[in-house]
């Protein structure tokens, strides 16, 4: 762990405790407080994500500290469109979730910039990326839901919000389409760039995995609805931890999972 003593490094922990602040004026009941500093969080989450694109002269998708700011940046927006067009609050736990994205950007991830390797100098590399970060971000929100239905005694979330298995469901089918498109992209692109639509590479296998599982969540929901609302929230969680297979350990774990996505790590 080592502190990132750069100007970069300095906007990033000003974005947690932007972040931190506002979850803590949400706990307190300071709500008016807490939505203008996770806005502030996030502006300078804007400005980080530019200063890097503007460092490296490419959309900051390239790794993990890239993808990890990205993912940060993007959890503010979908947010407020999940509370706002599918009644899926609990912005404070958003907020700790972009705490906790943000830790490994400031204190693990190496920020040094990186040239793009010609693999992804495409422009298919974009839309693919960012169709499975805000997948990511969607799945993580579902997640959450699902641990507190599984957790709740009743189903109410609050005045205006549905229950908590109505949430991981709305929110999983805003997720799974964005899934889809990164898988369809990504096996677009390994044709063009590698001969091949899929070549069995450890990423492209744990991703399908992914798809599968919530293509699994799906198909039991729709068989048995919301008689078994436990196992549906338990097989969503399923999911997100298949997610951080896919997003970390394959990725980390280089010399037991070689492959062509390597570059990520």
């Amino acid at each position: 762990m080592a502190i990132k003593w750069t100007f970069l490094g300095l906007l990033i922990y000003l974005i947690m405790a932007g972040y931190l602040f506002a979850f803590l004026a949400i706990v307190l009941g300071k709500k008016k407080m807490g939505h203008r500093l996770y806005l502030f969080g996030f502006t300078i989450a804007a400005i980080v994500f530019g200063y890097r694109w503007y460092d490296t002269a490419h959309v900051p998708f390239q790794n993990l500290f890239e993808v990890f700011l990205s993912m940060t940046m993007l959890i503010y927006p979908l947010s407020i469109f999940c509370r706002r067009f599918l009644g899926v609050g609990r912005e404070a736990v958003d907020m700790l979730i972009g705490m906790i994205l943000l830790f490994p950007v400031g204190f693990v991830f190496s920020a040094e910039p990186q040239k793009l390797p010609p693999a992804l100098q495409s422009c298919l590399f974009i839309p693919h990326v960012a169709a499975y970060l805000m997948s990511y971000v969607i799945m993580a929100k579902a997640t959450v839901q699902a641990f507190f239905q599984l957790k709740a005694r009743t189903g109410s979330t609050g005045k205006n919000l549905i229950d908590y298995e109505d949430g991981t469901y709305r929110m999983i089918c805003l997720g799974f389409p964005l899934l889809t498109l990164g898988l369809i992209i990504g096996s677009w692109w390994g044709k063009l760039a590698w001969g091949d639509y899929w070549g069995w590479d450890p990423k492209e296998l744990w991703s399908l995995a992914s798809w599968l599982v919530y293509a699994g969540y799906f198909h039991f929901r729709y068989m048995f609805g919301k008689r078994y609302a436990r196992i549906n929230s338990s097989v969503a969680i399923l999911g997100f931890v298949a997610i951080l297979l896919t997003l970390l350990w394959v990725n980390l774990s280089t010399n037991i999972f070689p492959g062509l996505h390597n570059y990520a790590k």
